[in-house]
């Protein structure tokens, strides 16, 4: 840290300048014995605030966001563990409601470790948004530090540089020049340079030659690309600005779509298999299946259902409708919709009627009239399973439908109660029962599995990503060049400089007749 920033030329400097803002003079001692300058010469030698000394809080919080290192290390924590959350499905891509027991029963220890360890959801958690806020603001807070000095270098330059300043460039000579030759000299270059490209300045016997100072903001471009990145990745945990989400629609279903004021209808689904071609393992392989679709908003008057847009839905070519999209990813044959039960009076075989239940949308309070008898579901197990001698249901799909039904005869306060499980009367239990209910059909349809997806993120996302190439290539393909030339007493001196391609300005350099007779070579930095 160098607290005396006065330049023997008399110009006060900024507490921590490197360099002369005037003449660019070396202000410390040690630099003053290297052979080049050329590592203080990024920022121009100007005072970085986290070059300072730390005054309050708020400057050691400046100081340490500004730090590379921090910035890498936060970096690579966070790929760390965004690379670990990849290793095993996250949980809202598993349907199961024991997340637990799905990760320790398919991926054994580890996948019970993945689950406690809350790698299961890492991109949801505070700490990973914690993360990638930090590396936002380290984005910030080190591009501030450093473009400001460097805007303010830039914009400020002095065509007159001190000699020890041109002859500690890495490109640099100096020649006897008489004074008699002195302007002739320095127009033949001047003319030169300008040839090549470079805004030349003079002042007096000082020229100053520059090209390409907007490659300097390459990096910043850069970074800024990089924080609208982020900030569409910060967006996402704000409610209604991304969804991610699976539902199954089932033939002729509404069902709303998760998150959203929307519902969606599943029309009709469709299949088509390549001919002739099947899979070893799982039969006919598919070549299109399809959804027509059709996307409803609730009127908030009356309640009904108003239809906004009428799609089909194909892998790849979903149905958009504002900031919503719901894409074709899945579908499952033959699904069990509904089943067709009869009554029959056991000691006659006579059959009574058939009623319908509703296997998804089973409501407890409707009686089914069979005949002269009333027929009314008094419990349903959709997944029927025995726990410790008590009837339970493993899950809330009809795999295994149980019910327990009330049949009662017109004008009879108390029914009978009947057991079906599976389509089949429990014969077991219902020995002293008049009346028995059994099969009589299945009614199976086609379900849809379809992905929500809301993204309000993307503009930034791809603003940020056009940002980042555009600073890419500046950063890569262009270079900022200076030339500085001084005559003093009887001696030219030429010092040139580049933030990158050093062997390229030395060979544009030696093209320039004017300058071919310098022995200009670069030295190492």
């Amino acid at each position: 840290m160098i607290e005396n920033s006065k330049c023997e030329c008399g110009h006060n400097n900024p507490v921590g300048t490197i360099l002369c803002e005037y003449c660019g003079k070396p202000l410390d001692e040690e630099l003053k014995e290297k052979q080049t300058i050329a590592k203080e010469m990024r920022y121009e030698g100007k005072a970085r605030r986290s070059q300072t000394l730390p005054a309050s809080p708020f400057d050691m919080v400046w100081n340490f966001f500004s730090s590379v290192k921090v910035a890498v290390i936060l970096i690579l924590i966070t790929l760390v563990t965004a690379g670990i959350g990849s290793i095993y499905p996250q949980e809202n891509l598993i349907p199961e409601t024991d997340r637990l027991g799905y990760y320790e029963q398919h991926y054994g220890f580890t996948g019970k470790l993945f689950y406690v360890t809350g790698f299961s959801h890492v991109y949801e958690t505070w700490w990973f948004f914690l993360l990638v806020a930090m590396i936002g603001i380290s984005l910030v807070v080190c591009s501030l530090d450093r473009v400001v000095p460097l805007f303010k270098a830039l914009n400020n330059q002095q065509t007159v540089k001190s000699t020890e300043f041109i002859s500690k460039q890495r490109i640099r000579d100096q020649k006897n020049v008489p004074a008699e030759e002195k302007e002739e000299k320095l127009q033949q270059i001047s003319a030169a340079l300008e040839k090549k490209f470079y805004r030349v300045h003079r002042d007096g016997d000082s020229l100053l030659a520059e090209k390409g100072r907007i490659s300097r903001w390459g990096p910043y471009i850069n970074h800024i690309g990089l924080i609208l990145f982020l900030l569409g990745i910060l967006l996402r945990y704000i409610p209604g600005w991304y969804l991610d989400e699976t539902m199954w629609v089932r033939e002729g279903e509404i069902k709303r779509v998760p998150e959203t004021p929307y519902y969606v209808k599943n029309e009709r689904f469709s299949i088509q298999f390549y001919n002739g071609t099947q899979s070893e393992n799982e039969g006919p392989i598919v070549k299109k299946y399809e959804t027509d679709a059709v996307l409803y908003k609730k009127n908030e008057k009356n309640g009904k259902l108003i239809p906004v847009k009428k799609s089909p839905i194909l892998v790849n070519h979903p149905l958009k409708y504002d900031d919503l999209m719901l894409y074709q990813a899945d579908f499952q044959m033959g699904l069990l919709d509904s089943i067709k039960l009869k009554v029959t009076e056991k000691k006659t075989g006579k059959q009574m009627g058939t009623f319908t239940v509703d296997l998804y949308n089973l409501d407890p309070n409707h009686v089914y009239h069979v005949g002269n008898l009333d027929v009314r579901a008094l419990e349903y197990y959709p997944d029927f399973a025995m726990k410790d001698n008590r009837p339970i249901t493993k899950s809330q799909d009809p795999n295994r439908p149980a019910f327990i039904f009330e049949v009662k005869e017109k004008g009879q306060q108390e029914g009978e109660k009947s057991w079906v499980i599976a389509g089949e009367n429990l014969d077991s239990l219902t020995k002293q029962n008049k009346y028995a209910i059994d099969l009589a059909g299945l009614n199976m349809v086609n379900q849809s599995g379809l992905l929500v997806r809301v993204d309000k993120c993307l503009p930034f996302l791809f603003v940020g990503g056009f940002f980042t190439m555009i600073g890419l290539v500046m950063g890569f393909y262009w270079q900022h060049r200076r030339v500085w030339i001084r005559w003093k007493d009887g001696i030219l001196y030429v010092g040139a400089h580049t933030n990158k391609n050093w062997y390229s300005l030395f060979r544009e350099l030696k093209q320039i007749e004017s300058l071919s007779e310098f022995s200009l070579q670069p030295v190492k930095k």
